[in-house]
């Protein structure tokens, strides 16, 4: 069976695109993206947030896309493992993913009223306990669903 290499991410860019241009012409995009998750403490039942840092790299038509720093994107790829010499001649690795779809979601602070907003929460939120929504079911409705 075939294997599956494939990585589907949004978040924000963390610096302006860096655009190459090989002697053949092909272009290539390089950048870094913030995802970040958020989830409650267990000892102090607060919410916190958690930001993984992925590098991105795009080829041909996906340099020429207008992304900045601090857009909102989609992006659909792959991971790749490099080796590369630095200028000492010290072997590096990294890991990047390779682009094959980018698509912009939002600008920061934009204008456009559905996009998301990237305000921060206020201290207040962050310190109020989440309220358990989940409904929690009686065992009178739990033996009236039995079909016996």
């Amino acid at each position: 069976m075939a294997g599956l290499n494939k990585v589907i991410l949004i978040g924000r860019i963390g610096k302006d695109p860096e655009t190459f241009i090989f002697d053949d012409g092909t272009k290539k995009i390089s950048f870094s993206l913030a995802t970040t998750e958020s989830y409650r403490d267990r000892t102090t039942n607060e919410w916190k947030d958690q930001t993984e840092w992925h590098n991105i790299v795009g080829y041909r038509y996906l340099a020429e896309k207008a992304i900045a720093k601090g857009d909102l994107v989609y992006i659909e790829g792959k991971i790749k493992n490099r080796k590369y010499s630095d200028k000492d001649g010290n072997e590096k690795y990294i890991t990047e993913i390779l682009s094959e779809k980018i698509h912009m979601l939002a600008k920061p602070h934009g204008n456009d009223p559905s996009s998301p907003s990237t305000e921060p929460r206020s201290n207040q939120e962050e310190n109020e306990p989440m309220p358990d929504t989940r409904p929690t079911p009686s065992t009178a409705s739990i033996e009236d669903d039995l079909p016996f």
